[in-house]
């Protein structure tokens, strides 16, 4: 069936932008989920069309080469504009970033300021504050960057952020109706698949899969197109604006929509802060913190909704290129 709009091929219309990104065929499939978390449904079938995608996260090591190249100083390490955020206590207005701090014992699972905390000097450099450092993490993904630091990365090396559908299309690697990205049993056999959280979330971390934290990027097999942690170690940045997919406008040829673009910003802020004006992306592929126990994101269609000016310890990003006759 041809579908008005969705231009696909499965061979690359030559050689890959940069190192290490891989083709992604484009075509049809189906969005989202009926029977996990409300945000994630209705599914929906959806096309985009071909892409390239990095094989793997941005890195300390090539985050450092752009800052080092254009003297670039992320959000979490500036002095935050009073005016912007009326009320906040002073101490959240200093340099800092969200970092995730395991108790020591249990606790409420429903309150998750008893894990994470705003840290002043915590930012991509120092991932867990102030005497911490990236040193033998070069390889690790980068983190505690927001949606501004994430276009200013874009902009430098010539890329594009992803959609949620091109994200999530790839993420799935060619392989549909399954629970996971690599099929129905989370660690098959006993293998660990991706990073994610073994244990009592979030006082006990087994370490099964051998991290505590990140991990460095192709530490766990790669998908379906040879992409490696589209699911677990950190969440990823994309372009869209948060709506539940329900609420999304959109126009669909024989009921597929080709190519959406999430939804408006001004419908992204959090309902449940209705003083606060801050508009939020959709972020995709849970973390090195999703724990049965707790937060079972570590699949294609998971979704979540972050504030543009929030970095955190578990949030990263990698980058895509859309070929001119395809954009």
């Amino acid at each position: 069936m041809i579908i008005l709009g969705l231009t696909s091929s499965p061979k690359p219309p030559g050689r890959p932008p940069t190192k290490d990104m891989v083709w992604v065929p484009g075509g049809t499939f189906i969005m989202g989920a009926d029977h996990y978390y409300a945000e994630e449904a209705p599914a929906h079938q959806v096309g985009v069309n071909s892409f390239w995608i990095d094989k793997y996260l941005v890195t300390n090591s090539q985050f450092l080469k752009f800052v080092k190249t254009t003297g670039y100083v992320t959000f979490a390490e500036r002095p935050v504009n009073p005016d912007n955020y009326p009320g906040a206590r002073l101490e959240l207005l200093q340099p800092s970033s969200c970092v995730f701090v395991k108790p020591d014992r249990p606790v409420d699972r429903g309150n998750h300021y008893n894990w994470w905390f705003y840290i002043a000097g915590a930012d991509w450099r120092h991932p867990e504050g102030p005497g911490s450092s990236i040193k033998g993490r070069e390889n690790h993904p980068v983190v505690h960057v927001t949606y501004e630091d994430v276009v200013a990365y874009a902009q430098w090396i010539g890329k594009d952020i992803p959609t949620e559908a091109e994200w999530e299309f790839a993420a799935w690697g060619g392989r549909e109706n399954a629970e996971f990205a690599w099929g129905d049993e989370l660690h098959p056999k006993g293998k660990m698949m991706a990073n994610t959280w073994q244990g009592e979330f979030p006082w006990e971390n087994l370490k099964t899969d051998g991290y505590e934290g990140t991990s460095p990027v192709g530490a766990f097999p790669p998908n379906g197109y040879g992409l490696y942690d589209m699911i677990g170690n950190t969440w990823e940045w994309t372009v869209d604006w948060y709506q539940e997919h329900h609420q999304i406008k959109t126009d669909s040829c024989c009921g597929i929509v080709v190519n959406p673009r999430g939804g408006d910003r001004e419908a992204s802020y959090d309902p449940q802060m209705p003083d606060v004006k801050i508009p939020r992306k959709v972020i995709k592929g849970g973390s090195f913190l999703c724990a049965p126990s707790y937060c079972r994101r570590y699949r294609p269609a998971a979704r979540m909704a972050e504030p543009i000016d929030t970095s955190t310890s578990h949030l990263g990003f990698r980058l895509i290129v859309r070929p001119a006759s395809m954009s």
